[in-house]
């Protein structure tokens, strides 16, 4: 599975707790938001992560 910042932008604005995780990575951290969004996208979407399907679902055409 491949890292898209759209997608993963898309994800984030879809989803309250991953909106607040992100402001936490990004205090905690004190990470530029892309950083921030990717690093995120590897701890809760990659390999088998809690949000791996609403990741790959924005990926499929609509119909």
């Amino acid at each position: 599975m491949k890292y898209f910042k759209s997608q993963m932008k898309q994800l984030v604005k879809d989803n309250k707790e991953l909106q607040q995780s992100l402001k936490e990575l990004i205090n905690e951290h004190e990470l530029e938001k892309n950083f921030a969004l990717k690093a995120l996208y590897h701890s809760e979407v990659a390999d088998g992560g809690k949000y791996q399907a609403a990741y790959q679902a924005l990926d499929s055409p609509k119909g």
